[in-house]
């Protein structure tokens, strides 16, 4: 921590800055030589009438959050965290965009009060100019974390306060925003501003690799264990080879500026181009390996390569990392989703079995069929068996086959089964919970010889399937009730996946605009606003295919000239669940309010807020979203 002048020492300094328009040689940190004189210059007096200041309200302040909500989603988790370590410490942890202006607060309730004094709150601009000296305007101003203690602050009705913030810097290396922890200048602490500082390198890694999907980045560190940690550094490859983005640490450990990003080479800050790279990382992605720098130093690297990664990479690299697969083309978004496809590809091709735990309807048939489409058994068959929907006196022979006459009504040529018919390729047996326990037994039998034997005698079979199964109820629970059997479901059990419920999903509005496409693939059909609003707040116990079949509905009930489903186009027992039942799920979708109000106009502004941020604050795409002209849009923000 700083040492800090005392406060005598400070208004001597701070009055001969008044009188002589200089600091007195070595009184202050530079610094805050340079912010004082700065503030100085903005026509700012340290004890006078502060100006009208710029605010950010309203439509504006809605505008600015959309502006930045790729920021402001990957910051909230970790200014929470970092909250947990000030609680009660009458402190704040806050986060400014690149021009000052704040956007997002957490605080002990009883200083928030005392902060709301002198505008420390949403929409409040800290700049310099506005604010004289403070830890947000002065690390903005000297894109460095600084720490501005009591008195140090320019104006006297800011003394109060001991402020620390550092830079949030964009993977091109430019300045992304402010992050800040503000408190009681009598509860100053030493370790806040390396706290602040952390969780600032934190946000950036998040949005670096949030925000370079398409490209290929490679995880740096001196240490093969500190490769996945804070410390690490992070380079994003671009498709012609060069360096493209980087954290900091990256930076620092190439030896290479900000200003060298898109015009380096990797071959010139290593010892590897990118298809030399790829080539080693082909061989065993999971480990790390040893690349040196051109003065001799060595460093770890590990490839990572998103879904979306090998689209923008070149030819060779497509051959190295193929991601553009099926599993790709059904993501949109959601990163519960996203981590389940991951982990299946990286057991497709090899003897693991998957189990696909879901709620009905979450879409696990259509994710194992792009299992495997997405795997090395793509050309096989792939062969999907609702073991619920089978009688239970026919799926024996469903399953494993029969010879002629075996029953009465049987087929007299006989039947394969559903087992041999997948050979070669993938078995899926969908609701495998509601398989009867003796099936369940003979299954065991199948999967552990890999042969069978059809139903009233005969040879047995050699077969060869990737197995995926799936159901909605707790397995797990079900085999320790003895309800299924155990040894069962620790053979299908070779790797648990988890679908999330729709309810639970933060890609709602890139389903249903996919959904609306697909289901009217002539015109584009857009949902009201209001309605939207409902259904993101919708429970949807069916999930995807419960909302699929609703759109589908709707979109029937168009009239030809009409573009945009409303309340008048849906079943009447949903219109009424909808609008009569208490919203379920709500705190699901964190783009929609948490509460949910009978007022249309309070709805028609959540919608709009919410098209905002969709569209990242672009006007145009935001009345696009909404079926609304830009006209329109300008007047309900001013509204």
């Amino acid at each position: 921590m700083r040492t800090s002048l005392p406060v005598p020492a400070l208004r001597q300094a701070r009055e001969h800055l008044l009188e002589h328009g200089t600091c007195l040689a070595g009184a202050l940190d530079e610094r805050i030589a340079r912010s004082w004189r700065r503030s100085l210059a903005a026509g700012l007096a340290p004890g006078g009438r502060l100006a009208d200041a710029a605010h950010a309200c309203g439509g504006d302040l809605s505008q600015l959050l959309a502006g930045n909500r790729d920021l402001l989603a990957h910051s909230r988790p970790v200014m929470e965290h970092l909250f947990e370590q000030v609680r009660h410490t009458q402190s704040m942890v806050i986060l400014a965009d690149k021009l000052g202006t704040l956007m997002h607060t957490l605080g002990d309730a009883d200083f928030l009060c005392k902060a709301e004094r002198v505008a420390l709150a949403p929409g409040a601009s800290w700049h310099e100019q506005h604010r004289g000296t403070n830890a947000i305007g002065t690390a903005l101003a000297e894109a460095s974390g600084v720490e501005i203690h009591g008195a140090e602050h320019f104006l006297e009705r800011n003394a109060f306060l001991t402020c620390a913030a550092a830079p949030i810097m964009s993977a091109s290396g430019e300045l992304a925003g402010i992050l800040d922890i503000s408190g009681d200048q009598r509860g100053r602490h030493p370790h806040t501003r390396g706290l602040v500082g952390m969780a600032a390198r934190m946000i950036e890694n998040r949005l670096l690799i949030a925000g370079c999907q398409r490209n290929i980045r490679v995880h740096l560190h001196p240490q093969a264990e500190g490769i996945g940690s804070i410390a690490e550094g992070i380079i994003v490859i671009g498709p012609d080879g060069s360096i493209v983005g980087a954290n900091r640490n990256g930076l620092q450990l190439l030896r290479l500026a900000p200003s060298a990003l898109g015009t380096t080479p990797l071959a010139r800050a290593v010892d590897l181009s990118l298809d030399q790279l790829l080539a080693r990382a082909r061989h065993d992605q999971l480990l790390p390996m040893q690349v040196t720098l051109h003065d001799g130093t060595r460093l770890f690297a590990q490839v990572h390569a998103e879904p979306a990664a090998a689209r923008g990479a070149p030819p060779s690299a497509g051959r190295e990392l193929a991601m553009d697969d099926a599993l790709t083309r059904l993501d949109t978004g959601d990163l519960r989703w996203r981590s389940a496809a991951d982990k299946a590809r990286r057991v497709s091709g090899k003897p693991i079995p998957l189990l696909i735990q879901g709620e009905s309807g979450v879409g696990k048939e259509l994710f194992a069929r792009a299992t495997h489409d997405s795997g090395p058994r793509r050309g096989g068959p792939f062969v999907a068996i609702n073991c619920a929907a089978v009688p239970e006196n026919l799926i024996e022979a469903e399953l494993f086959g029969y010879a002629s006459g075996a029953y009465t009504g049987a087929r007299r040529e006989g039947s394969p089964g559903r087992m041999r018919e997948a050979h070669g390729g993938t078995l899926f047996l969908d609701e495998i919970g509601d398989m009867p326990l003796a099936m369940q037994s003979r299954l065991l039998r199948v999967l552990q010889e890999r042969q069978i034997t059809p139903l009233g005698g005969g040879r047995a079979v050699d077969v060869d399937f990737a197995l995926i199964c799936a159901s909605h109820r707790n397995l797990r629970l079900a085999a320790e009730q003895g309800r299924f059997r155990s040894d069962l479901y620790y053979r299908i059990n070779g790797l648990t996946l988890s679908l999330p419920a729709l309810r639970e999903r933060s890609d709602f509005l890139v389903l249903t605009r996919r959904l609306l496409s697909s289901l009217n693939p002539e015109r584009q059909i857009e949902l009201a606003p209001e309605l939207l609003l409902r259904f993101c707040q919708h429970g949807w116990p069916g999930n995807l295919r419960q909302y699929a079949n609703v759109l589908r509905t709707a979109s029937a009930m168009l009239d030809p000239h009409e573009e945009c489903i409303d309340w008048q186009h849906l079943p009447d027992d949903l219109a009424e669940e909808l609008l009569v039942a208490p919203p379920q799920g709500a705190e699901a979708v964190p783009t929609v309010p948490q509460r949910i109000t009978q007022n249309l106009k309070e709805l028609s502004r959540a919608a709009v807020r919410q098209a905002l941020e969709g569209s990242r604050g672009n006007i145009s795409e935001a009345a696009r979203r909404l079926g609304i002209s830009r006209q329109t849009l300008y007047r309900k923000l001013n509204d």
